[in-house]
């Protein structure tokens, strides 16, 4: 890999937002998954050179199950993308983690079904997931927020990322707790798998905007007033990981001499003979695996 990190930034709600008014090169690529999101802006913050997704499209038209996560994520890759930082909301299903605060997440449990969750339909491509957050990527965004005083970053977390669109139910979210989860989120998952496919880096910063429905509201509280309160902790929180993005672009060093292991995560995962893979199949997703054939 070369050793200049390309950093995309996919933003997720209210950071894709946020996001959306960067001036820069616009590209509008074909994949053979179809169309991203939408256009990805090639800009520069901080003087480094980045690429900008909103994951929901502009106007925010794309639910959780409906993102094109692999268009997304190989049209990045074909652009040149080495590493990505991906924003969401979630709910808390911790007393501790506050609404507006940010987590940097280590760990995920997967309960989508709906969604098409590998590039490798038509052979046998196993890659290890059992860190699912780049660790290089998790140490440099926390050495970040360190510089940061003012910002309030949980160093792990588990992310539970359910299918959607419709929220948890009570019993749900008791369950998520159980099993562990410290949030709860609809993004994370496929498109954190897809970057490892891809072989790209991949970190994401949670925006807790409320506590799930696990902690009781108050029985005086108004469903326009809580409504209000999550947009604000969640405009809170987009305003907090811009702040810990662009700091965190302020310094590469640690990314220009650490190895991913992401970048190598197709070397031994391809288990099916090359020899009898189709050709076309090889030349369709030649951007992906192309150096390995």
């Amino acid at each position: 890999m070369a050793n200049e990190p390309f950093i995309a930034v996919i933003g997720g709600s209210g950071l894709g937002d946020a996001l959306g008014g960067e001036s820069g090169e616009h590209h509008e690529i074909e994949t053979p998954f179809g169309k991203p999101s939408g256009p990805i802006v090639v800009t520069a913050w901080r003087g480094v050179r980045i690429a900008l997704l909103q994951r929901h499209g502009p106007g925010h038209i794309f639910n959780p199950s409906h993102v094109p996560y692999r268009a997304n994520i190989f049209a990045l890759k074909s652009l040149g993308v080495t590493h990505i930082v991906a924003s969401g909301a979630t709910g808390s299903l911790r007393e501790d983690i506050h609404p507006g605060e940010l987590v940097i997440p280590d760990q995920v449990i997967d309960k989508t079904y709906k969604r098409g969750n590998t590039f490798y339909e038509r052979a046998a491509v196993h890659t290890e997931l059992a860190e699912p957050f780049c660790p290089v990527m998790r140490a440099w965004l926390l050495n970040a927020a360190s510089g940061l005083s003012s910002l309030k970053v949980h160093a792990k977390g588990t992310y539970v990322c359910m299918e959607g669109p419709a929220f948890s139910t009570r019993a749900e979210s008791h369950m998520h707790r159980a099993w562990g989860g410290d949030l709860i989120g609809m993004t994370c998952m496929p498109e954190a798998r897809l970057a490892r496919e891809a072989e790209i880096a991949y970190a994401l910063i949670s925006l807790p905007t409320d506590y799930d429905c696990w902690r009781p509201h108050s029985p005086d509280a108004q469903p326009q007033a809580l409504l209000a309160e999550i947009i604000g902790n969640l405009k809170t929180a987009t305003q907090r990981s811009l702040d810990l993005i662009r700091e965190a672009l302020s310094d590469l060093s640690e990314l220009r001499s650490r190895p991913s292991p992401a970048h190598d995560a197709l070397k031994l995962a391809i288990w099916t003979d090359k020899s009898k893979i189709d050709r076309a199949e090889v030349e369709r997703l030649r951007v992906l695996w192309g150096r390995y054939f």
